[in-house]
């Protein structure tokens, strides 16, 4: 049981990291959280996927494939950047007891849902822009995972919304920082779809957007929590965001400037 405090807020939570049990087995509210994050992004894209082009049913099949090669990139991302961390090999399998780096759930996704369009002949930069908005909503709910868990939070701070973790000093709380920015950045998105001159132009912003966010957050975690790549100067996180967001910003310009020779034409 955590004792999790907003001091300024008046807010206080006792949370049990376990939600209830199945005989032996504990089903952790981690777990329910990032589920119920993913169901309702997949609701929000397969009730409005076909009003931008994009069928129903191949909604259903990015969702699952982009669902399994998630974990299995998360997972990679992790091992790769903390081999330090594993004693034996077959703990490279064993996910229960933690260790998903979200950039590599990203990565898999985007990967598997790219095979998917080529194989079907489908416009990927238009499914990917379909996508884009589920992205959003699962991140900026599953960050709660973190808050059950007392884990993704920044350094001490007597700012308004400073989270006190067992009665400690309280700390920012990152994982919301990022939810805020997450939704920030939905509402941007569907605002902006409306007006895109391009296939493809809403998944580059979404990109920017989340890996802008991620640049600055990751900064601010506790360093416990950061896979570094310069030891205490930038950590891999950050380095995956900077060359993301110059990604984004290139594609963007494609995609621009394709569209316009093909109006031009």
């Amino acid at each position: 049981m955590n004792s999790i405090d907003f001091p300024k807020l008046g807010l206080s939570f006792n949370i049990n990291p376990v939600a209830f049990s199945i005989g032996i087995k504990d089903i952790y509210w981690y777990a329910l959280i990032i589920l119920t994050g993913f169901l309702l992004a997949l609701t929000f894209v397969y009730f409005t996927c076909e009003k931008h082009g994009v069928k129903k049913d191949n909604i259903w099949d990015i969702a699952l494939f982009g669902l399994i090669f998630g974990i299995i990139g998360a997972r990679i991302y992790y091992v790769v950047f903390s081999l330090d961390e594993i004693s034996h090999w077959t703990e490279v399998f064993q996910i229960w007891n933690g260790g998903l780096a979200i950039y590599g759930g990203i990565i898999g996704a985007i990967i598997s849902s790219f095979v998917y369009c080529k194989i079907k002949k489908l416009n990927a930069p238009l499914v990917f822009d379909v996508c884009a908005p589920g992205l959003f909503i699962g991140q900026a709910i599953g960050r709660f995972g973190n808050f059950v868990n007392c884990e993704v939070y920044g350094g001490e701070t007597d700012f308004l919304l400073g989270m006190s973790i067992n009665g400690q000093t309280p700390v920012h709380p990152l994982f919301l920082y990022e939810s805020i920015w997450n939704i920030a950045g939905l509402i941007l998105l569907l605002m902006l779809r409306r007006k895109k001159h391009a296939d493809g132009q809403i998944f580059c912003f979404y990109i920017f957007w989340y890996s802008l966010g991620r640049f600055f957050l990751e900064g601010m975690r506790n360093p416990h929590y950061i896979l570094f790549l310069i030891p205490n100067v930038i950590g891999i996180s950050q380095a995956v965001a900077i060359f993301a967001m110059l990604v984004s910003v290139i594609m963007f310009v494609r995609f621009s400037r394709k569209n316009k020779k093909l109006i031009t034409n």
